[in-house]
């Protein structure tokens, strides 16, 4: 049986690039299994799906080799899940090479494929890791520089001192003043905390 798998990692992103190319290899819609989600902790509902499906002698059909996983331990667990526990094959499109099927020489597919996949895995590990530390080495220099990172603080504004009054004398509630201000109640109540206002006890 032929199967594809399909990922992206938020549910805005377009299939289309991957699904194209698993479906011109003659693969059924209804064996093709996609997930739109985030790799984190390899918790794919579809792909778990799949892996209960697949037996020896199968063939599975994916775009790139980073489909399996989002770093270098876990794809080549992924792939060694695939092609030695269960016996099935795996057809990499974007990389020849990567096709436990084929015979090269009289070496087996699965032979080459493991050689070709251990190399790429740590070469995308490698660039994945030297982009962070770029990344990181930016967002240094950019702080030296004084550029700020994060969200904007919300200015506080003048009416909220009177609410606030209002509010610590049980006058109004606190979901009515922050409607009143325009924000979230969470917010309101920061701003309290900061500015060290304390609710009056009742009575």
């Amino acid at each position: 049986m032929k199967y594809g798998y399909v990922r992206v990692s938020t549910k805005e992103q377009n299939i289309d690039r991957q699904l194209t190319a698993i479906l011109n290899k003659g693969i059924e819609m209804n064996k093709i299994y996609i997930d739109k989600a985030s790799g984190k902790d390899f918790n794919r509902t579809k792909y778990k799906k799949l892996m209960k499906k697949l037996k020896e002698g199968d063939e599975l059909y994916i775009k790139s080799i980073d489909r399996l996983g989002r770093n270098y331990d876990e794809i080549i667990k992924e792939w060694n899940t695939i092609t030695k526990e269960k016996n099935a094959d795996i057809v990499v499109l974007d990389f020849p090479l990567l096709d436990t099927r084929t015979k090269v020489n009289d070496l087996t597919g699965k032979f080459i494929s493991d050689l070709v996949l251990q190399i790429l895995s740590y070469v995308a590990q490698v660039e994945r890791e030297n982009t962070h530390q770029r990344q990181m080495e930016g967002i240094k220099e950019a702080k030296k520089r004084g550029v700020k990172f994060g969200r904007s603080k919300i200015e506080i504004p003048k009416e909220f001192y009177n609410l606030a009054e209002k509010y610590i004398k049980n006058q109004t509630s606190l979901r009515k003043a922050s409607k009143e201000l325009g924000v979230s109640h969470t917010t309101f109540s920061k701003w309290l905390k900061e500015e060290g206002y304390e609710k009056e006890k009742k009575k």
